[in-house]
């Protein structure tokens, strides 16, 4: 027996996804991302970028120059989308890494992917 919630589940954690990755675009265009491993790692060194999200299938030595740097800087960081999900929103082709450096576009994509993470597929103001 398939439980019926479950197959309601789906679409709004597409919905919830959509919405990280509306966001992100919405950030692109007024000028609150950076693009690409480099950017990112550069910015973190100089502690411009308040949230990254790392695409889920970025190279492991991408991943790997990128991830220590974050835990020690404290920037959070969340592994999500695909790499062509990451560009597409972006208005970029495929896309590694996002660094946030708008500490509003920071602090609600958080509030966002906390609650795609959680399973709070609710829907936001």
């Amino acid at each position: 027996m398939v439980d019926a919630r479950e197959g309601s589940e789906e679409p709004a954690r597409h919905a919830a996804a959509r919405r990280v990755l509306d966001l992100l675009g919405l950030a692109a265009r007024a000028g609150g991302i950076l693009t690409g491993i480099d950017s990112v790692r550069r910015a973190a060194r100089e502690d411009d970028v308040f949230r990254v999200i790392l695409a889920e299938d970025a190279a492991p030595g991408q991943q790997g120059k990128l991830t220590p740097l974050l835990e020690a800087r404290r920037v959070p960081f969340h592994s999500l989308f695909t790499r062509d999900d990451l560009g597409a929103a972006t208005g970029r082709g495929p896309v590694s890494a996002i660094g946030i450096t708008d500490r509003n576009f920071a602090r609600r994509t958080g509030e966002l992917v906390a609650a795609l993470t959680e399973g709070r597929f609710t829907a936001q103001p």
